[in-house]
């Protein structure tokens, strides 16, 4: 198990959160951890995403025949 200190909504501070056994076969690249202190689970994002294509898809005009929101 690792440990990283993180901080937790529910205990409304900084924690010490470990990555219990993973059943899903992550090893050490689970993205799950859990507070120490409370239990609460949390997920980190092991993704990358391209952040250009979002902003252009931001940027079209609406299509013909709907409104912009």
């Amino acid at each position: 198990m690792s440990d990283r200190e993180l901080y937790c909504d529910t205990c409304e501070g900084v924690r010490p959160f470990e990555m219990p056994p993973c059943p899903d076969g992550h090893g050490v690249d689970c993205p799950e951890l859990l507070c120490t202190g409370c239990g609460t689970a949390v997920l980190i994002a092991t993704f990358a995403f391209q952040a250009a294509r979002l902003a252009d898809r931001r940027r079209r005009p609406p299509a013909p025949g709907r409104r912009a929101a």
